[in-house]
């Protein structure tokens, strides 16, 4: 016996038969475009529906548009990526918009490639999250399809910025654990690897930040960075230099909530308790500073809001090439909770 023939698709055709009226209204149906009514777009909709007709995204791209916006993330284990994507995509919600997430693993050729691979899929726009590109690289993907960076300090004419004041939130940690009493107050930043972006990655702008802050109240003579990495392991590594410090720090200050997992995971295993023993804060009020028993100290810089406008700006930017461009800076707020308290006796 053959094999049956898989089903054939149902195309626009099939649709403007089924809800009587012509290909061309149906097209404009599928393009939003001028001049199909309220009462069309529900016939043809409805008939959609019924066929079960789903746009072919490459026919579309050749028509000029497929309704996709490619999100670049650097690592899809850090929950704060996620409350950006959840941002993006309440903003996008009612229109005809799909994200599709491409990870590029902390690994500057791996986003090359997720970028590329986007552009050569002809994805309406991109979200880059903390991109490591080069600024001649990010104009020359902002000059090929819109596009918004988010997290990185770099502006262009090309395209559209959404950043955390990084050197505030960092300043926010510092401040709120002198006030409990601390001066050897610790950080564990993300080191850069490429010079071209290190003045412009929040990671070396929180550590700077830190820096200050600590010269501000007096304690430029306890100032201690630990340069590893914003993952768990990271975390975890760059607790372990601290904890082995004599005297060690009463106080770490991780660079990311991520990183702050590490810390309390090195803490535990070395037999001390968060905050008896030691202080820890982490920044961005990820989902895991939430949890009861975490309970982590962070600067919330909003990760919702920040994927919110990026939605905005990219929908914008998609509408007009040629509009100026727009930064965004959002004012950080300082999360407390059970994991800072004054320093031991």
């Amino acid at each position: 016996m053959e094999p049956s023939a898989p089903p054939r698709r149902v195309t626009i055709v099939d649709v403007a038969k089924h809800a009587k009226v012509s290909v061309t209204a149906v097209s404009k149906v599928l393009r939003n475009a001028y001049g199909a009514s309220p009462a069309m777009q529900a016939k043809v909709r409805e008939a959609m529906a019924e066929l079960g007709y789903r746009p072919h995204a490459a026919a579309r791209g050749l028509r000029g548009q497929t309704y996709t916006i490619g999100v670049m993330v650097p690592d899809i284990y850090n929950p704060f990526f996620a409350d950006i994507i959840s941002g993006l995509t309440k903003q996008l919600h009612g229109t005809d918009y799909q994200v599709l997430v491409g990870p590029a693993r902390h690994d500057y050729d791996n986003e090359a490639l997720v970028t590329e691979a986007m552009i050569d899929r002809s994805m309406d726009g991109l979200v880059l999250i903390v991109p490591t590109s080069t600024p001649a690289q990010l104009q020359a993907t902002a000059a090929t399809v819109p596009t918004v960076v988010v997290g990185r300090h770099v502006c262009a004419a090309a395209y559209d910025t959404v950043v955390d004041n990084d050197t505030a939130g960092a300043a926010l940690i510092v401040e709120h654990l002198v006030e409990l009493g601390h001066r050897r107050i610790a950080h564990i930043e993300h080191v850069e690897r490429t010079p071209a972006l290190i003045a412009s990655m929040p990671n070396t702008i929180r550590a700077r930040g830190y820096r200050q802050a600590m010269q501000d109240h007096g304690l430029a003579a306890h100032i201690d960075v630990i340069a590893s990495r914003y993952t768990r392991e990271g975390g975890y590594l760059g607790a372990q230099q601290l904890l082995a410090r004599r005297p060690r720090p009463t106080a770490i200050f991780a660079g990311a909530d991520i990183a702050a997992m590490g810390v309390l995971e090195a803490v535990a295993e070395a037999g001390l308790s968060v905050p008896d023993d030691i202080s820890v804060a982490g920044y961005d009020n990820s989902v895991y500073a939430t949890l009861g028993p975490i309970s982590l100290t962070s600067v919330d810089q909003s990760g919702h809001q920040m994927g919110n406008h990026a939605g905005r700006l990219l929908l914008e930017r998609v509408a007009d090439r040629h509009r100026p461009s727009t930064l965004i800076s959002l004012s950080p707020t300082l999360a407390a909770r059970r994991s800072t308290a004054a320093p031991p006796a």
